[in-house]
């Protein structure tokens, strides 16, 4: 798909869930947990070991049933290793303008993150398709509208803070999509092995969201 298609696909599935872990061996089930729960938007970071085997082995497995992408991209070696292994969006924590620069030439979604409205704008205007509001519980929903007051064109994706009972709040602050990461990718559940957990979560996200929308 086209960079534009794959940024229609995250808006519409409003969530990114975000794959982090010590161990990278049972991240293809998460993956496959996660997508059976209705969260079809997935990021593997970089902070997992041997992640580009994990990203192969993701893609190998759930294909194009998923959109798949990189996370903690912190320059462009990494990004462009990510996406020969089959990501199809980088995430990062921070501004990094030649990640930014890559990603484009490539023709790949890009969401690096920031936090001031400088940061913000200086992604934005630097080709960025969504900024990761990172980290989002600082400051939280109320932080989020803030900044689209004077920024209103910019498409903002908080993360970190992000949970069940925060997530309206966030919505409806102009968010428009959330990062997701241990409040559905628990650390426990993976450990444990338990997969029925995080579909479960997965579902309990996917209808929750559908209902502030009122989808």
């Amino acid at each position: 798909m086209s960079r534009h298609e794959d940024l229609q696909r995250v808006l519409n599935t409003g969530m990114v869930a975000i794959i982090r872990a010590t161990s990278g061996d049972q991240l293809v089930s998460v993956a496959r947990a996660l997508y059976e729960g209705g969260i079809d938007v997935l990021e593997v970071t970089f902070t997992v070991p041997n992640a580009v085997e994990v990203l192969s082995a993701v893609r190998k497995d759930l294909g194009n049933k998923i959109l798949l992408g990189a996370g903690t991209v912190l320059d462009s070696e990494t990004a462009r290793t990510a996406i020969l292994a089959g990501a199809e969006f980088l995430v990062s924590p921070v501004v990094n303008l030649d990640v930014i620069k890559l990603a484009t030439r490539y023709d790949k979604l890009i969401m690096p993150g920031a936090y001031t409205p400088t940061e913000i704008l200086t992604a934005w205007e630097a080709g960025a398709d969504v900024i990761k509001v990172f980290p989002a519980e600082i400051g939280g929903p109320p932080y989020l509208k803030a900044i689209k007051g004077p920024l209103p064109q910019v498409r903002l994706m908080p993360t970190g803070g992000v949970n069940l009972n925060t997530l309206e709040s966030f919505i409806k602050a102009g968010a428009c999509a959330v990062g997701l990461g241990s409040s559905l990718v628990e650390k426990d559940a993976i450990e444990q092995g338990n997969m029925t957990r995080i579909r479960d979560l997965a579902q309990q996200y996917v209808a929750l969201l559908k209902k502030i929308r009122g989808t």
